[in-house]
């Protein structure tokens, strides 16, 4: 990739992460909640307040990447949040992460020094 590519890249990606920080701090939630489940289909599944968090994470995530210049942390947390939808849609899947476990799994050692 040649240089000025890289730097016209930057410029675009930066500005995508601001203009999603403003969106997030001065739009009404029921906008941004229609529009983001247009972008990310995968959101519908996830609790009404696991998308607020989804939203700010989302916007912190992406202005510290910008001025990184690595959108690779972006591309993680997107990652982790449609995991997230994904044992939120599948409602047996909830129920086994989500119990409690049966047992005793004995004794924990002593953590070392």
């Amino acid at each position: 990739m040649r240089i000025e590519q890289l730097e016209r890249d930057d410029v675009v990606v930066d500005f995508a992460a601001r203009l999603l920080a403003g969106l997030v701090r001065s739009s009404s939630t029921a906008t941004l909640r229609n529009v983001l489940s247009e972008a990310l289909p995968w959101t519908v599944f996830l609790p009404d307040g696991d998308v607020d968090v989804f939203l700010a994470e989302l916007s912190m995530v992406a202005r510290g990447a910008a001025d990184l210049d690595n959108v690779a942390p972006v591309a993680v947390l997107l990652a982790q949040w449609r995991h997230t939808a994904e044992v939120h849609a599948d409602p047996a899947l909830r129920e086994i992460l989500t119990a409690e476990p049966d047992g005793d799994f004995g004794l924990v050692p002593e953590p070392g020094l």
